[in-house]
C-alpha cells in the first residue's frame, strides 16, 4: 500500500512539473486547436499526457466539438488569426477535464 501511495505522490509531482514547464514557456493550459475540416476551437493542454486525444505526431486524432465529428486536430499559432476567428475558438471548448 505504501509503494501505491508513493507511486501516486510521483506522478502528481511529475504532472506538475510538466505543467509548471509549460507555462514557463508560455504555453499555457488553454492553446486555439483546429481540426482537419477547419473548425476552430479550444482545448485543454497538460504536457506529457493525452486524456481526450490520440498522438500522432504533430496532430492528434481527437472529436471536434464544433462539427462533433472525429479528426485530426493540430494546434493553431494564434498570433496568425483575426479577433473573430479568435473569438470563434475561444467560445468553443472541447471536453474540459477536471
Amino acid at each position: 500500500m505504501a509503494g501505491l501511495i508513493v507511486g501516486l505522490a510521483v506522478a502528481v509531482v511529475v504532472v506538475l512539473v510538466l505543467v509548471l514547464a509549460g507555462r514557463s514557456r508560455g504555453g499555457g493550459l488553454e492553446r486555439v486547436a483546429r481540426c482537419g475540416r477547419g473548425h476552430l476551437f479550444t482545448s485543454t493542454v497538460i504536457p506529457g499526457a493525452s486524456l481526450k486525444a490520440v498522438r500522432l505526431g504533430s496532430a492528434r486524432l481527437q472529436r471536434c466539438p464544433v462539427g462533433h465529428h472525429w479528426g485530426l486536430v493540430r494546434w493553431v499559432d494564434e498570433s496568425t488569426l483575426t479577433a473573430e476567428q479568435l473569438a470563434a475558438a475561444r467560445s468553443v471548448h472541447d471536453v474540459r477535464i477536471p
